[in-house]
């Protein structure tokens, strides 16, 4: 009896052995990818390169590809990761948005329809933090007692930037224990305003960035706070004046319709009548007197020779001479008309190249009116008269236009119309 309950179970279990190995029909025969993480390369604060090869797809093609990393040791793509195409082969990833003097493991992974398969994990550091990269802009609208300055922070090296702003002082490289601004934190552009300052002086600012680092500075810019004053014509109007150099000069342009004595000087609207004038006269550009606030008026040269003077007491119509005076102070005639231009496009047509206006002079666009008598310009140029004379038909003058940042010495008609800056006596 039990040697037949024993060939029953042999039998029994033959059986089920031999139906449980035999191949389901419908199973898929696919594995998960076979892939190598690449070397990690160009680590830096921030970022590195990694990448991977695929040698099997597992029998199922490779829809998605990449590294993935975090900071434990088996990163998986629910952690940070790349995505770098499809299919088997070599490929390359681009890591970012890490943290400087952290230790990353990074594995190269590939998804099939089997699933995800990974390669070994690699280690790296990325690079320690430094201290910010800053650049100083351009200092602008310098008043009696303040300026405007401000810089760009291109990296905060690594680390995030808490503190920004200007710092300026008397001597050459300002710090953050002198004066200064806190305009913000982060990267990227920012506007700082330099108050408390002193007539008479000249002053250096320095753009800085702070971060767990240190602080670094852009490049020192000078300028100088010139003196004030105001003048006042035999009409009322009060101009308003500063010091360059050794000049005392206008920095406004001329609005008066008399001569010194109390004679008038005759407005003009007429061109024909414009164009044949040999004594002096004046006008309103476009015969609109809504421009004289803002550019002044515009006088012929005939105006500014007479002798009943255009000026008011004190002060003269400058020479050729004077003016040149004034452009070699500027560092020459290639730069100084973007020292003496009005910033911004508020009347200047842009670019408005070189605007700083850091001599004080506030030059603006008033156009001109050509000697038969149309208007040009304004916007676009600033033309000055000189009382020299070059010629029997001209007289020397300087223009500053909007696409440059030089000053123009020239010689025009003395019926043409043009702007009138005075200089102390």
């Amino acid at each position: 009896m039990m040697k037949r309950l024993s060939f029953a179970m042999f039998i029994g279990v033959a059986f089920f052995m031999f139906f449980s190995c035999e191949e389901n029909p419908t199973e898929s025969s696919a594995k998960v990818p076979e892939l190598a993480t690449s070397e990690v390369t160009e680590i830096g604060r921030t970022s590195a390169t990694c990448g991977g090869t695929i040698s099997s797809d597992g029998g199922s093609i490779v829809t998605v590809r990449g590294v993935c990393w975090s900071t434990s040791q088996m990163p998986k793509v629910s952690d940070h990761k790349t995505t770098d195409g499809t299919g088997a082969g070599s490929f390359e990833s681009e890591i970012t948005g890490l943290t400087a003097g952290t230790n990353y493991y990074v594995r190269a992974y590939a998804t099939n329809g089997d699933g995800t398969g990974y390669g070994s994990a690699m280690s790296f550091k990325t690079d320690d933090p430094g201290e910010p990269d800053v650049s100083t802009a351009e200092v602008s609208e310098i008043m009696p007692t303040t300026a405007k300055c401000g810089g760009t922070v291109i990296s905060d090296g690594g680390s995030a930037v808490t503190a920004r702003g200007v710092c300026w002082s008397t001597g050459q490289t300002p710090t953050v224990s002198d004066s200064k601004t806190t305009d913000g934190t982060g990267t990227g552009s920012f506007t700082s305003e330099i108050t408390g300052l002193t007539a008479g002086t000249t002053y250096y600012v320095r753009a800085y960035a702070t971060n767990s680092v240190g602080t670094s500075y852009g490049s020192a810019k000078l300028f100088y706070i010139h003196e004030p004053g105001t003048v006042t014509d035999i009409d009322g109007n009060v101009y308003q004046t500063v010091k360059i150099g050794n000049q005392w000069w206008m920095a406004e342009n001329l609005k008066v319709t008399h001569y010194r004595n109390g004679e008038a000087i005759p407005n003009i609207t007429d061109n024909t009548a414009w164009s044949n004038l040999s004594t002096g006269a004046l006008c309103d550009y476009n015969n609109d007197v809504n421009n004289v606030v803002t550019y002044g008026r515009l006088y012929n040269w005939y105006a500014v020779n007479d002798s009943r003077n255009i000026a008011p007491t004190g002060w003269h119509v400058p020479t050729d001479a004077e003016w040149t005076i004034l452009t070699n102070y500027l560092g020459g005639e290639s730069v100084a008309g973007g020292k003496m231009k009005e910033t911004g496009t508020t009347h200047w047509y842009g670019p408005n190249t070189g605007a700083t206006n850091e001599s004080g002079f506030l030059a603006l666009p008033g156009g001109y009116r050509y000697y038969s008598g149309t208007y040009y310009g304004v916007g676009d140029y600033g033309y000055w008269w000189s009382a020299t004379e070059s010629d029997s038909y001209g007289a020397w003058s300087r223009n500053l236009g909007c696409s440059g940042s030089g000053v123009d010495r020239g010689s025009n008609g003395k019926r043409s119309g043009f702007s009138v800056r005075c200089v102390g006596d």
